[in-house]
């Protein structure tokens, strides 16, 4: 957000149309707040007629006209305020609504791996929550705000009407409680416990998702407490920035509270000394009285400005977090797209290291998978076969050297042209809450319910379709039924095949899946590597046996090269790492 704009003017630009709204809901909320007030200007009329013909109540003939036209006015001020806020809500429905739409707009032309960075946990409570804050702040906030601030003006004058010694004293109170809430509510120190506030909550909602998808492997292994550390260390942290920033405000909410809950203590006092000299007039009984009914409304507009300054520092926050996913720098499309010639994938000193990252994650690897061929990258974990497999498919850019599919810059192609030739199956497949068939028509959205079902079948799915109640049709999710680990990944092949990409990513595609399960899914790799060329990156060395080539990487580098016959000959890395595997798949329990 631009530091020379308001938190409004910067709203206004989603408005699309709605934003004069807004205006008309400040106009009418100020109006209503002054139509509130007249009602104790009849009160006190009331009072004064009740005093005056005191005790032959039956002469004050006008308190009935004077109780009407209080309640008129005061029933007025509801329906012009009730307006002003279906005013308010229209302009920020669409508000949200538009900045909902274009974050997810420019979350759509950002890298695919983007998400890894922010974790999905954090990405979510931007789009939604922030959205969110920015909404109650235009429907709720802001008609409150021009209603307070017209209450005061009001008020200002109304103190001033009948007894300006006693409406002085109140607006000195007032004037006090303001400037409290003011240094306070606009200082730096609150800004920045705020911040820290709102990260510690966006690392708790982030863990909070990561520890719940990590719960199978928790119980597999029965890591329930030592899996809890980094959940518990971003609850601890959440907890002590809630408490610090609770604790912040105590002093200056205790001074609030005295002196916009004590005005009317002030007017007793006042009182006390006034009537030092004898009694005081029934005029005066009369403004003391009206000004003690009148007092709550100062403690009432206290109180809207105090929320409303709050809420500030949230759309403040919620739009500097906004601000910075929109200066995420987007994957962006060549001008003039040029076509690759084939799909010959050739890498050439590719360096890329993630943003804040002590080191390269991939430091100078060249590498060639020539159409049609199989491409295996095996090594330890974290040596940086994913992000290579990412960086081939165009998930980051590249900062240094080049990757070209048939000859041409992957920058240089078009996305949508760069994402039909490659297809991607991850380790961890993700389905929507949706049906069989529309999961798998992700791969091809035109594809027709025998073109899917061919896929399936294909696929080594045809046991999951049989089982489920609709077929095909089944939906996903809590409002159907869930797959195992090795079925969704049957479920993904499928997708992967509708594709019908020349080049297929498999990444650890057997992790999650049973020895049933890996016996199927392997059969559906053998059909999807049909006349494709598969780069393969496993932990399971059996599976790369047959691979053209395979590259063994470590550090983010490629350290040895070769089919496996001639790796094994060189007894360097790949053959150790081959002697472990033969070693464990001998294993067994004696």
């Amino acid at each position: 957000m631009d530091k020379k704009q308001s938190q409004l003017s910067v709203l206004m630009g989603y408005a699309s149309g709605r934003g004069v709204l807004t205006y008309i809901s400040l106009v009418l909320s100020g109006l209503s707040a002054l139509m509130a007030l007249v009602p104790f200007i009849y009160i006190w009329a009331m009072v004064r007629d009740v005093m005056e013909v005191a005790p032959r109540y039956e002469q004050a003939h006008s308190i009935g006209r004077y109780g009407w036209m209080a309640v008129l006015f005061a029933l007025g001020g509801i329906v012009v305020y009730v307006l002003a806020l279906l005013c308010s809500h229209m302009a920020a429905f669409r508000v949200a609504s538009n900045m909902r739409k274009r974050l997810m707009e420019h979350i759509f032309t950002l890298p695919i791996g983007f998400m890894s960075g922010l974790g999905s946990g954090k990405v979510r409570k931007w789009v939604n929550e922030s959205t969110a804050s920015t909404e109650t702040f235009l429907a709720h906030q802001l008609p409150d705000r021009a209603f307070m601030l017209a209450t005061m003006l009001g008020l200002v004058v109304l103190m001033l009407l009948f007894d300006w010694r006693m409406g002085l004293l109140c607006i000195a109170a007032a004037i006090v409680s303001v400037v409290l809430l003011f240094v306070f509510m606009s200082g730096r120190t609150q800004r920045g416990l705020m911040a820290e506030y709102n990260q510690a909550l966006d690392d708790m909602s982030n863990e909070a998702v990561e520890y719940v998808r990590g719960v199978p492997v928790v119980k597999t292994f029965g890591q329930s407490v030592f899996s809890f550390k980094r959940f518990k260390g971003a609850i601890d942290r959440y907890q002590r920035e809630v408490i610090g920033y609770t604790l912040s405000f105590r002093a200056p909410m205790v001074a609030y509270a005295a002196m916009a809950n004590g005005v009317f203590a002030l007017l007793i006092a006042f009182t006390l000394l006034v009537v030092r000299d004898g009694p005081p007039s029934s005029g005066y009984v009369l403004n003391l009285i009206y000004y003690i009914i009148i007092s709550p409304v100062v403690t009432i507009s206290l109180s809207r400005m105090m929320f409303a300054s709050k809420e500030k520092l949230i759309v403040a926050e919620a739009l500097s977090r906004i601000d910075h996913l929109r200066s995420i720098d987007p994957l962006h499309d060549p001008a003039i797209p040029q076509m690759p010639a084939d799909n010959d994938l050739v890498l050439k000193q590719v360096v890329f290291r993630y943003p804040g990252a002590q080191r390269n994650a991939i430091d100078g690897i060249s590498l060639s998978a020539p159409a049609g061929s199989r491409i295996a990258l095996v090594g330890s974990s974290g040596g940086g076969k994913t992000t290579l497999a990412q960086l081939m498919a165009r998930f980051f850019d590249a900062q240094d050297g080049e990757i070209t599919l048939g000859g041409v810059d992957v920058k240089r192609i078009a996305k949508d042209e760069l994402m039909a030739r490659i297809a991607f199956v991850f380790q961890d497949s993700r389905l929507l809450k949706t049906s069989i068939m529309e999961n798998v028509r992700l791969g091809r959205p035109s594809a027709s319910r025998h073109e899917v079902l061919q896929a399936l079948h294909r696929a080594q799915c045809d046991d999951i379709v049989a089982k489920l109640p609709q077929g095909i049709d089944t939906p996903i999710g809590p409002q159907g039924v869930y797959l195992s680990g090795g079925e969704q990944q049957r479920i993904a092949i499928a997708r992967a095949m509708l594709k019908d990409a020349p080049i297929v990513i498999l990444d650890e595609a057997t992790a999650f899946a049973d020895p049933d399960n890996e016996v199927r899914v392997q059969r559906a790799f053998s059909a999807l590597a049909e006349d494709r060329t598969l780069i393969m990156i496993a932990h399971r060395l059996s599976s790369v046996v047959g691979a053209d080539r395979i590259y063994v990487l470590n550090d983010g580098r490629v350290v040895e090269e070769g089919a496996h016959a001639e790796l094994l000959e060189r007894n360097g890395r790949y053959a150790a790492m081959w002697n472990q595997y033969v070693k464990s798949v001998k294993w067994n329990i004696k």
